[in-house]
């Protein structure tokens, strides 16, 4: 019986090993992952498990009931015999991964085929096959992997039906009682251990690969992080310089290197001396990746170098893409090819879609702000003309009224005119310089409300180097005149106040004019309007430059009472807060 278990244990290694294999197999990850198997994976694994039933028959030994000697498995038994083998492994495992009918159709495809051989125990043992498939199945948990000593059990338990089957079925009763007494305890105990074994090895290899998995993405988002404030600014030496710094440190090859479609941009580690930055590319291998755009992996000593005695081995070299284009590479060195790894590839290639990932948002962020920069140039160009054309018309009433008062304004908004075409060449100017706009404005409209308008200013002069978006508030300002106190004979007031919240800075224009009306409030700013007092669109244009300039922190707040004012008002940034 001793000698029976160290036959059958032995064996048992040896399907021990074949779980080892499987593991490399995706399907069979797939088997251990999925809650639930499609119809072509059910089939698969049917066939596999079935075929590896098969399989622990031939491994088995035959017994001669009569002599009671081992012989090697025959195509046919004889009437005296039966095999001590480890079939029930492959079926038992089939139904805790794949469920009731992976386990049956395994059970029967190795059920069957135990019949075919013959013997007196080739029914008993055919059916104790296939029962093994259906109780198995009905261990099977999703998500949830059994504990080695619970598979044991089932293994264990699954073999000794076996054998009550063998009892109760097989004949005469003398032989299958002879047979179960020699086999018996060592088929229990070698296919419960072997059951759980294999199981066992199964998930810790997949767990281990699963682990190298994790650590690799692990590793790749923190490149990523590192990487990304580096390449938002595009490639460059400086940047490929950064980035092959990082790439070094992680991943310690020999040596990091970054080119363009001509020159090496960045070069850390080994031969330095020559592949000097800014210098032509020199090995054959970098230029076919940059034509062909392929991985390239570059077996020893066959780096084209044109540099004597270059002590660069093998390489990967991997290309940068930009818009379907390959703009540059990326090459990572290393002693020899035997270092390189499937893992070092794939992970390379990944750092490879990456890097040229982080280019594309560069470059996508680069379009949008000169998008932004030109959307702000438009709404400028669309305020310029609506501020001349109120300007003129104050201008032409006072030529025939008041010449020298005319020639006086037109000496005013010339200046404002010049600081005008400045303005509409920068996306930002002083506090300071808008204010001035403000009173070049405001010194053609006092021309014509004479003692009626008084203009208050409260601002701290602290702030006055601060930047805003240029003819911001000339236009607020004009509203308030042209649509607040328009028509109010006397003590018509409007108050600028610019005061500092620590953090941010306030700017506020005040009026005590008629107001707005609640319907045209809500949405005055949001949108055009269309109404017989105004479209809106100075508002409109101002809240979109703040918003896209500044942020959503930055819109217009609009406050009004009929017939006691309106107050509008927004918040921005201090230099230095706003990036």
């Amino acid at each position: 019986m001793l000698d029976l278990l160290v036959i059958m244990l032995e064996r048992v290694g040896m399907l021990v090993a074949v779980a080892f294999i499987l593991t490399r197999f995706q399907f069979f990850k797939n088997l251990v992952h999925r809650d639930k198997l499609n119809r072509k994976q059910e089939i698969a694994a049917i066939l596999f498990f079935g075929f590896f039933g098969i399989v622990g028959t031939y491994f088995g030994v035959a017994l001669d009931t009569n002599t009671l000697h081992f012989n090697s498995v025959a195509a046919v038994l004889g009437s005296e015999e039966a095999i001590a083998n480890s079939r029930v492994i492959g079926v038992v495992v089939a139904g805790l991964l794949g469920g009731y009918r992976v386990g049956i159709g395994a059970g029967l495809i190795a059920g069957i085929h135990r019949m075919t051989l013959g013997g007196f125990t080739a029914v008993s043992c055919g059916l104790s096959t296939i029962i093994a498939g259906v109780v198995a199945g009905i261990f099977y948990r999703k998500g949830r992997a059994l504990k080695p000593i619970t598979v044991f059990g089932i293994g264990a338990l699954m073999e000794a039906m076996q054998m009550s089957m063998i009892l109760l079925i097989s004949k005469p009763f003398e032989q299958a009682l002879t047979l179960v007494k020699v086999i018996g305890l060592p088929m229990i105990l070698a296919n419960g251990v072997g059951t759980a074994l294999f199981l066992l090895i199964v998930h810790n290899v997949i767990s281990q690969q699963e682990k190298v998995m994790a650590l690799q993405a692990q590793k790749m988002l923190r490149i990523a992080n590192q990487t990304l404030s580096y390449l938002r600014t595009g490639m460059n030496t400086d940047t490929a310089q950064a980035v092959c710094n990082i790439l070094f440190r992680e991943l310690q090859p020999s040596a990091v290197a970054m080119t363009n479609q001509t020159d090496i941009l960045a070069h850390i580690g080994l031969a330095s001396d020559h592949h000097k930055v800014g210098s032509s590319i020199r090995t054959d291998e970098t230029k076919d990746v940059i034509q062909h755009g392929e991985v390239v992996v570059v077996n020893d000593g066959t780096i084209h170098c044109d540099y004597p005695g270059c002590q660069l081995g093998a390489a990967i070299i991997v290309p940068l893409i930009q818009r379907g284009e390959t703009i540059g590479t990326l090459k990572l060195y290393y002693p020899s090819e035997k270092v390189i790894t499937d893992v070092n590839i794939e992970l390379i290639v990944g750092l490879s879609s990456l890097l040229s990932n982080q280019l594309e948002i560069a470059e996508t962020d680069h379009a949008y702000q000169l998008a932004k920069e030109a959307e702000i140039k438009a709404l400028q160009a669309q305020i310029n003309p609506h501020f001349l054309f109120n300007s003129m018309n104050i201008i032409v009433s006072l030529i025939r009224t008041d010449p020298d008062q005319a020639r006086k304004l037109l000496t005013s908004l010339s200046y404002f005119l010049r600081q005008n075409v400045t303005g509409t060449t920068a996306s930002q100017i002083t506090l300071e310089q808008e204010l001035l706009h403000v009173k070049a404005y405001l010194e053609i409209i006092e021309a014509r409300f004479i003692d009626r308008l008084t203009i208050l200013y409260d601002v701290d002069e602290n702030l006055l180097h601060e930047k805003i978006p240029p003819f911001t508030l000339q236009p607020i300002v004009e509203n308030a005149i042209h649509h607040g106190i328009n028509d109010m004979e006397n003590n018509s007031v409007v108050r600028m106040t610019v005061r500092d919240l620590g953090a941010e800075i306030e700017i506020k224009v005040e009026d005590n004019g008629k107001g707005i009306l609640p319907e045209r409030l809500a949405v005055l700013g949001k949108m055009q309007l269309e109404s017989e007092s105004g479209t809106g669109v100075g508002l409109f244009n101002i809240n979109s430059r703040l918003l896209m300039t500044f942020g959503d922190q930055a819109a217009l707040t609009i406050a009004s009472k009929e017939n006691e004012g309106t107050t509008i008002s927004f918040r921005i940034p201090k230099l230095g807060v706003y990036v």
